[in-house]
């Protein structure tokens, strides 16, 4: 089992449209550890953005490979108090079109059978999209744009089940959150303002 566990992003420089952009990408690091559910390996992979001009984006992302069998991990309850809002729901057309967009041919996203298989009972939302979507609700309903971020997937959120883009600001820190139905926490995040 592949999945991505979370990611920190700097942002050096604005990326604009029409500009001639280059990116390297290396594995940064690998490590294994003992995790609630047993056996896992951490594999750090390191994206950079630039142009002539330099970086314009700097990204980690850390994926976690958990065994077939491993048990689902814990979730916890999400936080209240939020300022920033915004109720959704992700159905498989989106779903569709960010796997599409993205390059991300997982079947986790588009195929309910080998959802079950995995032990889901639904389409999986991905997580770069629900961190994608946080920033959104940052820069709509937040007006600021973030110099750094960072996400962790907590919980899966499935396609067609309500969800909640929550979020507070507090000088030049925005915390913000994925609330799932339940009231389960599925992503935690920060961004420097």
């Amino acid at each position: 089992r592949r999945m991505r566990a979370g990611a920190r992003f700097t942002f050096p420089r604005p990326l604009r449209l029409g500009a001639a952009v280059t990116s390297e990408s290396c594995v940064a690091g690998v490590a294994e550890k003992q995790g609630r559910s047993g056996p896992i390996a951490f594999v750090t992979v390191a994206h950079r953005w630039s142009d002539a001009g330099g970086p314009l984006i700097d990204e980690e992302q850390d994926i976690v490979y958990r065994r077939a069998d491993a048990p689902a991990g814990a979730v916890v309850a999400a936080p209240g108090g939020e300022t920033l809002h915004r109720a959704m729901t992700a159905g498989p057309v989106l779903l569709f079109r960010y796997s599409a967009l993205t390059f991300n041919g997982h079947r986790i996203h588009y195929d309910r059978d080998f959802c079950a298989l995995e032990g889901y009972d639904g389409l999986v939302v991905h997580g770069p999209l629900l961190a994608t979507l946080l920033l959104d609700l940052l820069r709509l309903e937040g007006g600021r744009l973030p110099k750094t971020f960072r996400f962790r997937a907590m919980a899966p959120v499935l396609a067609d089940q309500p969800f909640a883009l929550c979020g507070t600001i507090d000088g030049d820190e925005a915390r913000l959150w994925v609330r799932r139905g339940d009231g389960m926490l599925a992503m935690e995040g920060l961004a420097g303002l």
